[in-house]
């Protein structure tokens, strides 16, 4: 496993474990982690050489930090712990700590390593995080050893990074999206290294919907093709000024796959990384409708399963499974809200990090698998 620098002379592993789709069960209509495989996939991670891990009170239904907790506790020293604080939940500068107990509770651990003001913009950051002094909070934290290291994750225009970075000077390290679709934070990925911030990225793999021509690389690089998923991480890790590159693993196949991916990435050098930047061009096509399937858009006042019906979309439009994409969208038309139920409140675009139009996309896909007016009348024939 490589290890590259972060934060404060910490040093981190290239791949990092995003624990926000751990395996799950269902138990009388509530959600739980299922442990039995969550907590071995976690440990594996850490033998393999995974030494960061990042989590945040909202993923798997609530209960994500509490198995983070159980898996690395007996290798707490080893590890990294990257945690999240909820922007919503603060009305007062006592809310940070509120919040902040209820974190190290669930990870049944005396200090975090890596404490991130969740997902935040300019706005939150003047109206919260200036307004009630979360950043004095978070330096009395640290200075008491609760958190070691302050950082934030950013949803926003790129350019008000920098405005972040600049005025809050006790940042220590940021997560931002970064990848082969979407290289609009590279600028300020490049500025706040400058500036001595490690940085993470999230989306590495576009959500897991990254894809491309099968030679791409090879014509990219003159060297023998490889998977595209491999070629999203070499894009990723080729930058030097990323650290970690997250990975939502849910079982040990893909934990496997991504190390072995990661550990060849080590060979990548910067200019390989710039004749893959050229691929920026030839996959802007695919990105019209760019969902990372995130669900901050849920729940739907309608109904609508918006991250699923935009899945649907890419199978068609990225993965060319045209006709499986329309059949699959039939089926799911046949018994769930669409597009045709939207009340039109917008809370969906409100809530979605991309700032997508949605409404207007799904009203796209509605039109895109509506069955023309012949094969409506063989169907109704048929029936």
């Amino acid at each position: 496993m490589e290890y590259r620098e972060y934060a404060a002379g910490t040093r981190i592993s290239a791949l990092g474990f995003g624990c926000m789709r751990l395996p799950e069960i269902e138990k009388n209509g509530s959600w739980y982690i299922d442990d039995e495989k969550a907590l071995p996939l976690l440990r594996e991670a850490a033998r393999l050489g995974v030494n960061y891990f990042d989590t945040a009170p909202g993923y798997c239904h609530t209960n994500s930090e509490i198995s983070v907790g159980r898996a690395l506790k007996p290798i707490r020293p080893q590890v990294y712990i990257s945690t999240k604080i909820s922007m919503d939940d603060i009305s007062c500068r006592d809310d940070y700590f509120r919040m902040l107990e209820k974190s190290l509770s669930r990870l049944d651990t005396p200090y975090i390593d890596f404490y991130h003001f969740w997902g935040i913009n300019k706005e939150v950051f003047d109206a919260k995080i200036l307004k009630y002094d979360l950043l004095g909070a978070a330096a009395e934290a640290k200075e008491q050893g609760l958190i070691r290291h302050i950082s934030f994750s950013f949803h926003d225009k790129p350019e008000y990074i920098k405005y972040i970075i600049d005025t809050a000077q006790i940042m220590e390290s940021m997560l931002v999206q970064y990848n082969l679709l979407d290289r609009s934070n590279e600028e300020m990925i490049a500025y706040a290294r400058k500036k001595g911030l490690g940085v993470a990225a999230m989306g590495p793999v576009g959500g897991g919907r990254l894809a491309a021509p099968a030679d791409l690389y090879t014509r990219l690089s003159g060297k023998p093709p490889i998977a595209t998923y491999e070629l999203a991480f070499r894009f990723v890790l080729g930058n030097s000024d990323i650290s970690c590159a997250l990975s939502g693993m849910e079982n040990l196949d893909m934990l496997n796959k991504n190390v072995d991916i990661i550990n060849k990435c080590g060979e990548t050098a910067r200019r390989e990384w710039e004749q893959l930047a050229q691929a920026e061009k030839q996959l802007r096509k695919f990105n019209e409708l760019y969902c990372t399937g995130c669900a901050y858009c849920q729940p739907c006042p309608a109904g609508i399963d918006i991250p699923r019906i935009f899945q649907l979309y890419t199978y068609h439009n990225v993965y060319g499974l045209n006709e499986y994409a329309r059949e699959q969208y039939m089926k799911y038309a046949e018994n769930k809200s669409t597009i045709k139920d939207c009340i039109g409140c917008g809370r969906c675009e409100h809530k979605c990090p991309q700032k997508l139009h949605i409404r207007r996309e799904l009203a796209m896909v509605d039109q895109l698998f509506e069955p023309s007016s012949d094969l409506k009348q063989t169907r109704a024939a048929e029936d």
